[in-house]
């Protein structure tokens, strides 16, 4: 299959496209390397991706990276709450205008298979912490990031065509390493002998490792088309809904140390528990990784020197100050 991927040079990109290549499909990425992931870019290129090195906001770039696909994953994004918040207009453009281009452009092209990567954080808050949020529930997102995603999945869901997939948050080693999600970045300042300051510590989030995010991808581009084709998985597993304080506890565990400052808050606009029975029942997707499996590895990697500096900007999602 040729496949597209915007953003196939990011954090679940690179390794969705490393698992594409090795399963024999032709891939395309699409990507600003907004991050400055160059040499992750060169990597993907040696394996056989084809490069394009553009935005998603330029029809040019959106023209050339459609040329004969097959299929599209659109990752390419402004990712997660902090980074919206930051750069709203840019967000706007590149999350929602953009996105709502390069489906209609691919909807024009014939382009058969099309994913857009969402988030749990659509569901905001639970109104029932005893009930696991499943695909029916009301969508309350309270930050801008999943707001556009909502705003685009709505869109997309009506087409019946594009199949949306709500993400768990990620963590785990991945070529364009991230330390601003909760598991990497707690894991790396315990690590270093930093107090880890954690607000909240007794709200709900569900997990999902980056590798098993894009074998979800994969899985979702080899189902056939009728069952996936307008509809919308929930992308994680259910017994992965932890609260912070669980991650802190499995972390300090796991490096037999660890100073912690909680610092108490009761009210937290996301707060969530996720059902992941759909994507399991109906696709016969389980992830292969547990929180405890990249707690484990990022502290190895951290141990190994795999980073020269884990606390620089671009292991970020946020543009420098």
């Amino acid at each position: 299959m040729r496949v597209t991927v915007t953003g196939g040079a990011g954090y679940i990109g690179s390794l969705l496209v490393g698992r594409l290549l090795a399963g024999g499909h032709d891939v395309c990425v699409l990507d600003l390397l907004l991050h400055n992931q160059r040499a992750v870019a060169a990597g993907l290129e040696r394996a056989g991706a084809r490069l394009l090195e553009g935005d998603v906001r330029d029809g040019e770039a959106r023209a050339a990276a459609l040329d004969g696909a097959e299929a599209l994953v659109h990752l390419g994004a402004i990712v997660g709450d902090p980074a919206c918040a930051q750069v709203p207009e840019l967000s706007q453009a590149v999350n929602v205008d953009a996105s709502r281009a390069l489906f209609a452009e691919a909807d024009e092209r014939g382009v058969a298979r099309r994913i857009f990567a969402s988030t749990c954080s659509n569901y905001g808050r639970m109104a029932d912490p005893a009930v696991a949020l499943d695909e029916t529930a009301p969508l309350a997102p309270v930050s801008l990031y999943a707001s556009q995603k909502v705003e685009i999945e709505r869109e997309l869901l009506a087409g019946g065509v594009a199949t949306c997939l709500r993400f768990a948050t990620v963590y785990g080693l991945s070529p364009r390493m991230r330390f601003d999600l909760t598991v990497n970045e707690f894991t790396r300042d315990l690590w270093a002998g930093r107090v880890l300051e954690v607000y909240g510590g007794q709200f709900w989030r569900p997990y999902v490792h980056a590798a098993d995010a894009g074998r979800a991808i994969e899985l979702v581009l080899t189902q056939p088309a009728e069952r996936v084709a307008g509809r919308v998985f929930n992308v994680g597993e259910s017994a992965e809904n932890y609260r912070k304080q669980d991650l802190v506890e499995l972390i300090t565990a796991h490096l037999g140390r660890g100073e912690i400052s909680y610092v108490e808050r009761n009210e937290d606009p996301r707060d969530y528990r996720v059902s992941f029975e759909r994507v399991r029942a109906e696709l016969g997707f389980e992830p292969t990784l547990r929180v405890p499996d990249g707690i484990a590895e990022v502290a190895a990697a951290l141990e190994a020197g795999d980073f020269a500096d884990p606390f620089g900007a671009g292991h970020s999602n946020l543009a420098p100050a």
